[in-house]
């Protein structure tokens, strides 16, 4: 019997982990693990958090990690209506990687700025 799930070949071109990591180092994909790291928000403080991203944007991006499972959405019925993301287990931990990664970059921003001015 073939296995149905098997460990990710992110460089093979039809490997299912490629779309999963797409979504989770977009632009705003990034940006939104980053966000929910420090816990829950709503749709409106996450696009007051996310300098430049579009509502369409945000949207989409959230509709692309709640499907891949990093996070959940909650919709509350009240008027205005009322939605809350929270990350999952998996979004947790992609968010602390993502987070760690935020960190060195910028904690070496200056060095490779640095580096950056000297080749140009």
């Amino acid at each position: 019997m073939e296995k149905f799930f098997e460990r990710g070949n992110v460089l093979a071109s039809a490997c299912p982990s490629r779309q999963i990591l797409q979504h989770l180092i977009s632009r705003w994909g990034a940006l939104v693990l980053i966000s929910l790291h420090s816990g829950t928000k709503r749709f409106s403080e996450l696009r007051r958090m996310i300098d430049g991203v579009s509502e369409r944007m945000l949207t989409k991006t959230l509709q692309e990690l709640e499907e891949d499972g990093m996070l959940v959405r909650k919709s509350y019925n009240t008027v205005p209506p009322h939605v809350d993301y929270t990350l999952t287990e998996f979004g947790e931990q992609a968010s602390s990687k993502m987070f760690e990664l935020v960190n060195w970059l910028e904690t070496h921003l200056d060095e490779i700025l640095q580096q950056k001015l000297k080749k140009a």
